[in-house]
């Protein structure tokens, strides 16, 4: 059987890529021999992340961008095809889960900016990448959900549902793009990142998983990989759990 994961030749641009599960899964591309587009809002950061891409014999290019603004959202885009060329997988990845004490305390900033950076931006970027795709004859698109999206808790109302807006955009874009374009969602549970270090020191121990244990952020990059490769050829419009078997 020929090494379906193998990414070789390949463009993948991963937003949120400088930290978290969007590092791992830059590295888990890279590892399989994709060239990467890090983009985060500190450029420092992305570099940091190139350097380990390159380290394993890929190109990288890192970029700073807010991707809830849509004017950087579109300069990113034309800077990543003015290097490489083509984007052949893109991971909308970057986003942020506020807690608010109740609808009341939640402000119309707050969320403004959750819609925006959850929503709003890979929207428009996917618009921008899953078009030239199509135009170009293939690709793929990862949308990073979350649980949360299907199963919402009061405090996260807005980062729900920015996430369940989201997977929404995931099943209309797979048919707005196809044939040659496929487009998914993966929901994360609870991963050790580095915005676990703010959780409660005992929500581990209470996680409602059925592996009782948070994730690791490479535990994320098997699916990645099979929804980036040419093992998940049939598979589009699909919204797959990673969350330990979250009730």
């Amino acid at each position: 059987m020929p090494d379906l994961f193998d990414l070789s030749g390949k463009v993948a641009l991963v937003t949120g890529g400088s930290r978290g599960l969007g590092r791992a899964i830059a590295l888990g591309l890279a590892d399989q021999g994709a060239d990467l587009v890090i983009v985060s809002r500190t450029l420092a950061t992305c570099e940091s992340v190139g350097r380990e891409v390159e380290a394993r014999g890929r190109h990288a290019l890192a970029l700073a961008g807010h991707m809830g603004r849509w004017d950087e959202i579109e300069a990113v885009v034309e800077r990543a095809y003015a290097h490489f060329g083509r984007i052949d997988i893109l991971v909308n990845n970057a986003g942020m889960s506020p807690a608010a004490a109740s609808s009341l305390d939640t402000s119309e900033k707050l969320m403004d900016a959750v819609l925006a950076l959850n929503f709003k931006g890979p929207m428009h970027l996917s618009a921008l990448v899953g078009t030239r795709m199509a135009a170009e004859g293939g690709g793929c698109i990862i949308n990073i959900s979350s649980t949360g999206s299907v199963r919402p808790t009061p405090e996260i109302i807005p980062y729900a549902g920015a996430k369940a807006a989201l997977n929404a955009m995931t099943i209309a874009h797979a048919q707005e793009f196809a044939p040659h374009v496929r487009v998914n969602a993966v929901l994360p549970g609870s991963f050790r990142t580095d915005v676990a270090q703010h959780w409660p020191a005992d929500k581990e121990a209470h996680t409602p998983a059925a592996l009782k244990r948070f994730g690791e952020p490479e535990e994320i990059v098997s699916t990645i990989l099979y929804l980036a490769s040419d093992f998940s050829r049939f598979t589009t419009g699909t919204l797959i759990r990673v969350d330990g078997g979250r009730p």
